[in-house]
């Protein structure tokens, strides 16, 4: 598919990796419809970029953006799948002071796969219930992450990640004969105002770790996303883009 014929969705795209996607997407002739939940973020977007609030844990609200962002675009063809939140925490924690044991909440569990899986699932099935009843044929890229292989103090993202991950391949095989297809971008450590508000030691032992030898870029992840959209023969497989650290 041509980058200047899709007509993407967006999601968690009012800053850090799903901003870099939008403003890709529409330098390249695209029409891109963003959906977060933070209004103010959402506001400061290039003039072009429809937008509108989002909660994607909210199938109500699901369904409605969905249907505005095909009718504010007269279609849609494509998916990425980028909303997602973090609330990192060990399973149980014994303190070494005190002794005390401490287990990751329910809440903190529940927050992180609602919006990182639940909200994705709904994402893609509307999505792609629009495309199955137009006669439409498109494209959804999950973003998953690296973090899909394990990663410690990350119950609840990785069990997220690791599943939207397998899903893809789930998703590819359910929706291939509409012409639907869907493929996964999986980031290793990318900039975001967290990794640039790091002590230089701190950051420095985290470069350390990357064979490339430098942290991600999110044009880095943005070209993954545009070889899914662009390269109609490929479907069903995660792409890891994290300078080399999860072969390590």
């Amino acid at each position: 598919m041509e980058l200047k014929n899709v007509k993407a969705i967006v999601t968690g795209g009012a800053q850090g990796m799903g901003r870099c996607f939008a403003e890709q997407l529409l330098a390249a002739g695209a029409q891109v419809a963003v959906g977060d939940v933070d209004e103010a973020k959402l506001a400061e977007l290039p003039e072009g970029i429809h937008r509108r609030r989002l909660d994607v844990s909210d199938e109500a609200d699901v369904a409605g953006f969905v249907h505005w962002a095909g009718e504010v675009m007269g279609g849609l063809n494509v998916l990425v799948n980028n909303a997602g939140i973090i609330r990192d925490g060990l399973l149980v924690r014994k303190s070494r002071s005190s002794g005390e044991i401490t287990k990751m909440g329910a809440d903190q569990l529940r927050a992180v796969l609602e919006v990182n899986l639940v909200g994705a699932t709904f994402m893609a099935r509307d999505f792609a219930e629009h495309l199955v009843t137009h006669g439409e044929g498109g494209v959804i890229v999950n973003i998953s992450s690296i973090a899909r292989h394990g990663s410690r103090g990350q119950t609840n993202y990785v069990a997220a990640k690791a599943a939207l991950a397998a899903n893809t391949v789930t998703w590819m095989r359910e929706f291939a004969p509409f012409g639907i297809r869907v493929g996964a971008v999986a980031p290793g450590m990318i900039e975001t105002p967290m990794t640039q508000g790091m002590n230089q030691a701190a950051r420095d032992r985290l470069v350390g770790t990357i064979p490339v030898g430098r942290i991600g870029d999110p044009k880095d992840i943005w070209r993954a996303v545009q070889f899914i959209i662009e390269c109609d023969f490929f479907t069903g497989r995660t792409i890891d883009v994290d300078g080399g650290s999860s072969m390590g």
